[in-house]
């Protein structure tokens, strides 16, 4: 037994509650079990419960033995005179508030079904990719929907906390902090610190007095991540070259602090062709985070991100390295992507920041409209019955392999919580 466990066991009441008796045989009834306290004081607040027949308010205080309640000195606390009912799982004394009264005690180990326990031991000691995972989907559809969405809205969360951060290193610069992730996103796995470092080189305010030039867009960027110093032999890269040098002499211009690689990447994602990308959608629109805001419907976003590098790379992936024509579009999976990774979390943190939950909506029912993603993890749910249509489910499932399935928080699952629930009938 874990003092986590009879939180949760007492949270849901998941024990024999007919015809309760305290310590001291007083007939107990739980009318109200109280809400779970995150912060210091009482285990549960604002908790209702009738005694005989007297009705007590107030809160509820837990401890695996009873004994523990003087080892924490609560008996000389009266922040703890607001207890109304000590709830114990082995029960070894009577304890006193501070001011003298003794405190009615419930033991919770004679009334909590083996089987309950049985089956939480195992999901604790399971090896699985998911403890769960030999009785799922478990839930009914109407509830990993609900599941799902709790779970997209803690990931889109957790990861408004490096927006914030960002936004606070931008000087409070939405299109900034926008700028910076966008950048990142376009490194994709192995380069997003470079590109992040790139976008963070070059403010905004440098790119908009060159929007009009593509090629000078192109040249701050490449110049940038160190791609332009080698000996070139076509005209393209050299008139680049040109460029980047004047540009960098006249804004004063540090190169980025890491450069991009191109190790373990298929051509469509080498760097000078992203970044070469990336100056396109620069160059395509401006205030890029305002028109976002303002789109209205996924098909209008797509459309926002649906550019084309420039002729030169319809031949190529990188410089004097000629290939057969190919137009290099931002393809679908890539504006997918992006708007997964980028735009539903700065739109969601916009929303957080600012308290208004249209944006937050905005960001999840955007989710909800893509297709799911394909990796090894949404595969696994599939396989075991999880349905996963939408790039919400597969954010959700991603979220709830991370940080519920690998660190065993079986107790703040949907599922695991059902599972004990049958466990307890």
């Amino acid at each position: 037994m874990t003092e986590r466990l009879l939180q949760f066991i007492w949270q849901f009441q998941y024990f024999n509650r007919k015809s309760l008796l305290t310590t001291n045989n007083e007939c107990l009834l739980v009318l109200v079990p109280g809400q779970l306290n995150h912060n210091q004081g009482p285990d549960f607040l604002e908790a209702k419960i009738k005694i005989d027949n007297t009705i007590l308010a107030g809160s509820i205080e837990l401890h695996l033995v009873a004994s523990h309640w003087y080892i924490h000195s609560h008996h000389t606390d009266p922040n703890y005179n607001t207890v109304i009912l000590h709830v114990v799982w082995q029960h070894d004394k009577d304890v006193t508030l501070a001011n003298g009264s003794v405190l009615p005690s419930l033991e919770l180990q004679p009334l909590v079904s083996i089987l309950m326990l049985q089956q939480y031991e195992a999901l604790m000691n399971s090896k699985s990719f998911s403890a769960c995972e030999n009785q799922l989907p478990l839930l009914s559809q109407i509830g990993w929907m609900s599941w799902k969405e709790r779970l997209a809205v803690e990931r889109l969360s957790a990861r408004s906390q490096n927006v914030l951060e960002l936004f606070q290193e931008s000087g409070n610069h939405w299109e900034e902090t926008f700028w910076w992730m966008l950048a990142r996103n376009f490194g994709v796995k192995v380069n997003m610190e470079s590109f992040e470092s790139i976008a963070k080189s070059i403010s905004i305010n440098i790119l908009a007095k060159h929007k009009s030039q593509l090629n000078q867009l192109e040249a701050l960027l490449l110049g940038q991540a160190g791609l332009l110093n080698d000996d070139f032999e076509e005209a393209y890269p050299q008139m680049l070259q040109r460029e980047y040098r004047f540009l960098k002499a006249k804004h004063g211009l540090e190169p980025a602090l890491i450069s991009p690689v191109f190790l373990r990447m298929r051509p469509a994602n080498f760097p000078g062709l992203r970044l070469a990308q990336l100056a396109t959608l620069v160059y395509s629109a401006s205030h890029l985070f305002s028109k976002i805001k303002a789109a209205d419907t996924i098909f209008e976003l797509k459309g926002l991100l649906n550019i084309t590098a420039n002729d030169y790379w319809h031949y190529h992936y990188r410089f004097d390295e000629e290939t057969t024509f190919k137009p290099k579009h931002l393809g679908d999976q890539m504006i997918e992507n992006i708007i997964i990774n980028t735009i539903a979390p700065v739109l969601f943190s916009y929303g957080q920041y600012h308290n208004e939950h249209r944006w937050k909506d905005k960001s999840v029912d955007w989710l909800s409209q893509l297709r799911s993603e394909d990796n090894n993890i949404t595969k696994h749910w599939k396989e075991k019955g999880v349905s996963c249509t939408s790039a919400l489910d597969s954010q959700a499932l991603l979220e709830l392999h991370k940080n519920y399935c690998n660190r065993k928080e079986c107790l703040r699952c949907a599922v695991g919580s059902k599972m004990l629930k049958i466990a307890d009938v």
